[in-house]
């Protein structure tokens, strides 16, 4: 594979991983990386939504009318 990353690569990166962190350290941070991404996908679906609909959403319009 050509550019890509295979098993072995994973491998070395997982012993890299645990010898700068241990054991004990990896379920935090797998729970940090899991809940960035979901942070993320959830960003961007919600802008996505706005331009799709091409309107504010109700509640950011409830707060520019009390403004």
């Amino acid at each position: 594979m050509i550019g890509g990353i295979g098993i072995p690569e994973l491998l070395i990166i997982l012993v890299i991983v645990l010898i700068i962190f241990g054991a004990g350290k990896l379920p935090e941070i797998g729970a940090g990386l899991g809940k960035g991404i979901r942070n993320f996908k959830k960003a961007t679906q919600e802008v996505s939504e706005i331009e799709n609909k091409g309107e504010k959403k109700p509640e950011l319009e409830e707060k520019t009318k009390d403004a």
